[in-house]
């Protein structure tokens, strides 16, 4: 009777994920098949996913890489940028959810309770003293500006300091009798066993910095200087959207993204156990 009540569990889950499966790619397939169309097809015709003649014409007129729609200068910033704000968030909140599970300070809980507490305010009440901050430091239209910034990854470093906590503290204490330092111990001990939630706090800053769209149309008014994002805006036109275009641009500024979880999704499962690779 319990493995029959199991086996329904289980199969109500699975068609779950698949219905929500299905509600999720749905509209990336339908954009997909939206880049083939002629803008004539897609507003003249009715609901209807594949497209009648098929045209590549969206994609090689995005290639043509144009001095108005620099697509390959936007890719190239979009991975600077991206890259760049990866790697500062991986070294800025290691160490600091190092500082606050390994660490012993007074007030260390207080300030990481602080720090908790400005998760509470939405990012966009930050927009106007952080451009005034960017204008001050001459980092406007410079991936300075979008890199520096999100290095304030509170969630990160509460992300990375509930899995270094399930780490024992044994571990730290072997080492510091051999003599290791605290950098020593972060270095050799700490970090091959964080491997798997340093890629996921990766994946999730390079999505978030490459998809930004608010920030960066603010801070950036030299087309050649944009992220691919917001640049795609400017393959609208000013009377008559390009629908087809604009699901090509989207389609092209996915792939990125798209190849990088295939590539973590790995490391992303096993951080779903904060104990991992930690044995008795």
């Amino acid at each position: 009777m319990k493995n029959k009540k199991q086996g329904s569990v289980q199969w109500l889950s699975l068609i779950f994920l698949i219905v929500l499966g299905v509600v999720w790619i749905t509209p990336l397939l339908y954009g997909l098949m939206s880049s083939f169309k002629s803008n004539l097809e897609m507003q003249s015709v009715g609901f209807k996913f594949l497209p009648i003649n098929w045209l590549f014409t969206n994609y090689t007129r995005l290639l043509q890489n144009t001095s108005n729609t620099p697509v390959f200068r936007w890719f190239l910033n979009s991975i600077v940028i991206s890259g760049g704000s990866t790697i500062l968030v991986l070294v800025v909140t290691s160490l600091s959810a190092f500082a606050f599970s390994r660490l012993r300070f007074r007030g260390r809980n207080v300030l990481f309770m602080f720090l908790l507490s400005t998760m509470m305010f939405p990012p966009v009440m930050n927009i106007i003293p952080l451009y005034k901050i960017m204008t001050t430091l001459g980092w406007a239209n410079t991936p300075w500006a979008m890199i520096f910034p999100a290095a304030t990854g509170v969630f990160n470093i509460f992300l990375i300091r509930q899995f270094m906590d399930n780490i024992p503290i044994a571990y730290d204490e072997a080492a510091r009798i051999d003599g290791a330092s605290d950098w020593r111990i972060f270095r050799i001990v700490i970090l091959p066993l964080i491997k798997p939630v340093l890629f996921v706090v990766a994946l999730f800053t390079f999505t978030g910095s490459w998809n930004d769209f608010l920030w960066p149309s603010i801070v950036f008014s030299d087309i050649n200087k944009m992220p691919i994002t917001p640049g795609l805006k400017l393959l609208q036109g000013m009377y008559v959207a390009d629908i087809p275009t604009l699901m090509a641009g989207a389609i092209i500024a996915i792939i990125p993204t798209f190849i990088l979880y295939l590539v973590a999704q790995k490391y992303f499962l096993q951080s779903m156990s904060l104990s991992v690779g930690v044995k008795g």
